[in-house]
């Protein structure tokens, strides 16, 4: 079979595509991932075939773009949806266009992220399978609220219905130039956002349990992700490593636009000296401005290193929350916005972290407390025996039986 994924995100939204591609590839499909030019770097390591789509989304997040701005100033999902829909939306034609043109031939698409609509679109026009997929579970369900909005503002009884509204906002903003892209090719257009199609979701079953009430063609497969069994560390890092107790680890991807220097005086207040691995990811943060008893590391395999952690502090995007409960260390996380406030909740709820620290409001005391919740010998069991249970998913496995079957009926 012949596989074309297409999604647009950050690093952490195409790394685990990239894992699934070069699955099918080994499995003796093909396939090749359209993204972003600044995050098809784990597919080219993994010789997946790749095609950039338009735009610059490293340079959207700028801390002076529009992202950075609405996490700066704590934006809700209205604004947070408007800075995703101006990147989408100035590059629907162009998208829609690569999207067609590396479909043809293919047995289906696989859509996710930005490219979403546009995906589902092409593979209208091309007459082939549409299939959802992503790292963020969007399918109605009365189990959980919309992992785009907090928790605790959803009241129980109004899970479902705050999903379908999200998804219905997420649609009117991105309907105008979806469907201006679709008259081009002729296509009608869409009055409603896709409901109806198969979804394959690269999130453990562990961190969200089975889910009742979902279609039989929505699919929780596990992590997607590659083992870097081969890779070997700088030898300043294993030798870190090697010299003293367990680090805490601190690393928030792709985030940009918070107040850098608040966060950092929180965390060497909270760590008190404790020795930390610090990955600056896309923040801007330059490693001369870290506490002395930080280590600045640079891009380093999350299931390599974080079982060599004493605990995770991260942003909460779907990738880090499971490889840090993956590993079977305790985590601390420091939501910003977006789909980060979900995740906080399913480790909270898996015992495993406590309450999120509000990454716009940092304190040196919050963090403080979390760290001694982390360090519980009953809290750092709870972690093991979920990372074990992990371990023993094959989230790639999983997704390649249900594609298969997708297409094949």
């Amino acid at each position: 079979m012949k596989f074309l994924v297409a999604t647009y995100g950050t690093e952490g939204d195409a790394r685990p595509f990239a894992a699934l591609c070069r699955g099918l590839m080994d499995a003796g499909h093909e396939a090749r991932l359209l993204a972003d030019a600044a995050t098809l770097g784990s597919a080219n390591a993994l010789g997946v075939p790749t095609t950039a789509l338009a735009g610059d989304i490293r340079g959207t997040l700028h801390p002076d773009r529009a992202i950075a701005g609405v996490v700066a100033k704590g934006g809700g999902f209205n604004d947070t949806a408007r800075a995703l829909a101006k990147i989408a939306n100035g590059n629907a034609d162009s998208w829609l266009r690569t999207i067609i043109e590396a479909g043809e031939g293919c047995d289906a698409i696989l859509v996710a992220g930005l490219a979403a609509f546009v995906g589902f679109s092409a593979a209208e026009y091309l007459g082939i399978t549409g299939i959802g997929s992503g790292m963020i579970p969007i399918t109605p369900t009365a189990a959980f609220p919309s992992p785009f909005l907090p928790p605790q503002w959803v009241p129980r009884v109004l899970n479902r219905s705050s999903q379908r509204f999200v998804n219905a906002m997420l649609w009117k903003a991105f309907r105008d130039k979806t469907n201006a892209a679709r008259a081009t090719f002729k296509l009608p257009p869409r009055k409603a956002v896709w409901t109806e199609q198969p979804m394959v979701y690269g999130i453990s079953p562990q961190l969200l349990p089975a889910i009742a009430d979902w279609p039989a063609n929505a699919h929780l497969c596990g992590q997607w992700q590659t083992p870097s069994h081969s890779w070997e560390p700088p030898a300043a890092l294993a030798n870190f490593l090697a010299q003293g107790e367990a680090p805490i680890y601190i690393g928030f991807g792709s985030m940009t636009g918070f107040d850098n220097a608040r966060l950092l005086d929180a965390l060497a207040a909270a760590t008190n000296g404790r020795r930390v691995l610090f990955h600056a990811g896309w923040s801007g943060i330059d490693p001369q401005a870290l506490p002395g008893h930080f280590f600045a590391i640079g891009d380093t395999p999350h299931d390599w290193l974080f079982p060599r952690t004493a605990a995770v502090i991260h942003h909460g995007g779907s990738g880090t929350t499971h490889s840090a409960a993956r590993a079977g260390v305790p985590a601390i996380v420091t939501p910003f916005a977006g789909d980060q406030f979900f995740w906080a909740e399913r480790l909270r709820l898996a015992g495993v972290a406590p309450a999120a620290v509000d990454g716009r409001k940092p304190n040196a005391d919050a963090f403080g407390r979390a760290l001694d919740f982390a360090a519980k010998p009953e809290v750092r069991q709870r972690a093991h025996v979920l990372g074990e249970t992990m371990q023993m998913e094959n989230g790639v496995a999983e997704a390649i039986v249900a594609l298969e079957r997708i297409v094949a009926n």
